[in-house]
């Protein structure tokens, strides 16, 4: 949607999407939150010696980052509609690059920590303005394909983040590799520049003639009117229904699943295995660059198996695949309990334990990892979604912070293998929620998921199948 894109001739389309351009440059907010995330997980075996820091101080440095999310979050919302969706986006890219450089120049502990408060300002802020600005560029038949770009991007930035360092384990140069985190910052902000508005926030702001003529580039004349007056009764929908109405009894069952699913997607102990597995695997005899190149392979696990879940789901249904992702993600747990129980971690088992990990984070990635987003953007109609929505959002954000500073000293009180069977025991209780509450939402209209919802019921798959809407705030 560069500004140097003219309207196509009147009935045509482009072949190809002007809105694919903006959404892979919007989507760098996906790929530095991943990397900002996942980068931790090596770094940390360099840092705790620098700045001598135990597993509480570890906890903290890896927890400031998601407590600048939850208040990035919190504020994204607000944010895109005082100032609009691209200059949300290029104000986070900005600060993306600040906390970077700060955190790979910092003398302290505290620097550090601070730098991290950024950064997670910087992700929850993109957790919402990246899939809003593409949801609300994208025309309806791409939609869910291109917001869907966000997710891989986020794995992928984890997946970067481990070969980076891995690369850089040798030399334990722990700032390289948190700096290396403003070079897609800087050409997110140099993209962004470019790029048009969103046609919706216009609108909300009356300029309606600067929504049409950014319409005119991937519509017909026709089409715009079409997509305008859509637009319109949307917004008019939406400022219908206030929290306390979402609240209600109408839309309280897709809320109790929202929310159900995003703490399963936590309680199964993900966030454990992203930011703390080279810290687990070195404590079980690893060295730091064996540790490292391990969570590679579950890294490559993490992308591979979530492209293949976006692949399936349209395919085997949502149900059937979350289900079975979830038994596989309690087996694997059970496995790393059990070998961490059951030996010493020498030879084959340390093979067997970096499988078992892989096992769980392919299960993972291709059932939890994607039913948080897809369960919300289904399961509400479109003017009480980003309301509804939001519950489950918040879930999943403080379960994480939770989460993440718990880990080692969990581990201190009950021992890891009692961590990964205290996982195992969330993961199938979980399981038995979802086998009772979450329907199918494949091929099916509004009206039948919220009959299952209201009934707690899982009917058969009925109508056509369409492409998944993954519209998500992640």
């Amino acid at each position: 949607m560069a500004r140097s894109t003219h309207p196509h001739p009147t009935g045509t389309r482009p072949a190809r999407s002007p809105a694919v351009g903006p959404t892979l440059v919007a989507a760098l907010g996906g790929l530095l939150f991943g990397y900002d995330t996942g980068i931790i997980s090596a770094a940390l075996l360099y840092i705790s010696p620098q700045f001598d820091l135990g597993d509480q101080a570890q906890q903290i440095v890896v927890a400031s980052l998601l407590v600048g999310a939850i208040v990035g979050v919190t504020a994204g919302g607000s944010l895109m509609d005082r100032i609009g969706r691209k200059r949300t986006l290029i104000t986070t890219a900005a600060v993306f690059i600040v906390g970077a450089a700060v955190s790979a120049v910092s003398i302290s502990a505290i620097e550090l920590v601070g730098a991290r408060v950024l950064l997670g300002l910087a992700i929850g802020c993109s957790s919402v303005a990246v899939p809003a600005y593409i949801a609300e560029i994208a025309p309806a038949r791409l939609r869910g394909r291109l917001v869907s770009v966000n997710q891989l991007m986020i794995s992928t930035g984890i997946l970067s983040s481990y070969f980076v360092g891995y690369l850089l384990s040798d030399s334990g140069a722990w700032r390289w590799m948190l700096a290396i985190a403003t070079v897609p910052a800087i050409g997110m902000l140099i993209g962004l520049v470019r790029l048009g508005e969103s046609p919706r926030w216009l609108l909300t702001r009356g300029r309606t003639d600067e929504a049409r003529r950014l319409l005119a580039r991937q519509h017909t004349p026709a089409e715009v009117e079409r997509e305008l007056a859509e637009i319109a009764e949307s917004m008019a929908e939406e400022q219908r229904f206030s929290y306390r109405d979402v609240l209600g009894k109408r839309f309280r069952p897709g809320i109790v699943l929202g929310v159900g699913v995003a703490a399963i997607n936590q309680l199964v102990g993900v966030n454990a295995v992203t930011y703390y597995t080279p810290t687990l695997l070195t404590r079980a005899g690893f060295g730091d660059s064996a540790a490292i190149l391990s969570s590679v392979g579950i890294g490559v696990a993490n992308v591979s198996f979530t492209f293949l879940g976006y692949l399936l789901v349209d395919r085997v249904g949502r149900r059937p695949l979350l289900l079975t992702g979830t038994g596989v993600t309690v087996a694997a747990l059970v496995a790393i309990g059990t070998l961490y129980a059951a030996t010493d971690l020498t030879g084959v088992s340390r093979i067997l334990l970096v499988l078992a990990l892989m096992a769980y984070e392919a299960a993972f990635s291709a059932s939890l990892g994607i039913a948080m987003w897809l369960v919300n953007s289904e399961v509400f109609p479109t003017a009480v979604r980003g309301k509804a929505g939001s519950f489950g959002l918040a879930t999943h954000w403080v379960l994480n912070l939770l989460i993440s500073v718990t880990v080692l000293t969990t581990i201190q009180a009950i021992t890891p293998s009692g961590l990964f069977f205290a996982y195992a025991v969330l993961g199938a209780l979980g399981f038995v929620f979802l086998a009772r509450r979450m329907p199918e939402t494949r091929g099916k209209r509004l009206e039948e998921i919220e009959a299952d919802l209201q009934r707690g019921t899982a009917s058969p798959v009925s109508g056509p199948q369409p492409e998944a809407d993954m519209t998500r705030t992640p």
